[in-house]
């Protein structure tokens, strides 16, 4: 198995301690705080684990309280707020140093079928008509940026593939979208909560950057103080997340030093798995 998948696994493999209580931790890779979709797979994970294994979660909804601190594990509490006849519902809180770090609410559903309808997917170039990541090594990263380049060579448990590189080495304004596609970088266990402990986990990835693209900028700009403060998601059909989905998202404002970013996920046949929303803060530092 791919190293950085196996890393993943083993970090949503949470420790339990009591009941309702786990501990998790960190890869130790110099980050200076906790990578936020890796707090929302966790307490997923958490969440997950103290509901009957016919329910699987539809809905989710956290918000980032403080920085997460990488070099000390994560301690997850469980709240088991209601059991009902086809809905569960549980609330998460991660804590680190004796303070909240993270919150969130989780609803879970036992299957049950009824009207369909969804958005399509948009037309876009399929995965393999893409630079995969040695290509975009060779292409476009020997001039790009040093933290740039750190960020796409780094070994990481999802592949991403954007449809449009523009972002990233122009300081022209964009339209508010993006398209990515992205998948685990090895095949996952066949289990339903897996896949969607992973998907909660690169659903924090490029959302937040697409505020970003009407103004000419990144994440990676030094200028940029950028942090994700809440994130929701919904959870519309089975998928797997080690084949490809198209994540398209846009922004729809930017205001008070915060952007407004919503997310689709589609799969290669078109079909809406899942749905994001994610208000992040987007504030321009101060010369000091």
């Amino acid at each position: 198995m791919n190293t950085a998948v196996d890393g993943l696994l083993e970090i949503l493999d949470l420790e339990p301690l009591e009941r309702n209580l786990f501990r998790g931790r960190s890869p130790q890779v110099g980050w200076q705080r906790v990578f936020g979709g890796q707090v929302i797979g966790q307490a997923l994970v958490a969440a997950s684990r103290t509901v009957v294994e016919d329910r699987h979660v539809h809905s989710l909804h956290g918000y980032f309280l403080r920085p997460g601190d990488p070099s000390v594990p994560i301690i997850y509490e469980v709240d088991r707020i209601r059991d009902g006849g086809s809905f569960t519902t549980r609330r998460v809180v991660a804590i680190q140093h004796g303070e909240a770090i993270f919150s969130m609410a989780a609803s879970f559903q036992v299957f049950e079928e009824g009207l369909e309808h969804q958005i399509a997917m948009p037309d876009v170039p399929r995965p393999d008509e893409l630079p995969n990541q040695q290509e975009l090594k060779e292409k476009f990263l020997s001039k790009a940026p040093d933290n740039i380049r750190r960020y796409w060579e780094r070994e990481r448990p999802i592949e991403l593939r954007p449809v449009d590189m523009t972002h990233y080495f122009s300081g022209k304004p964009l339209p508010p979208q993006q398209y990515v596609w992205v998948r685990a970088t090895d095949a996952l266990p066949d289990d339903e909560c897996i896949h969607q402990c992973v998907l909660a986990y690169a659903s924090d990835m490029t959302l937040l950057d697409t505020s970003l693209f009407p103004h000419g900028t990144s994440v990676f700009n030094p200028k940029i103080q950028a942090a994700s403060l809440d994130h929701a998601m919904w959870f519309h059909r089975p998928f797997r997340a080690d084949d490809w989905l198209l994540y398209a998202t846009d922004s729809t404002s930017t205001s008070g030093s915060r952007g407004m970013n919503r997310g689709s996920l589609f799969t290669k046949d078109g079909l809406l798995i899942a749905s994001t929303a994610q208000e992040g803060l987007i504030r321009l530092r101060s010369r000091d």
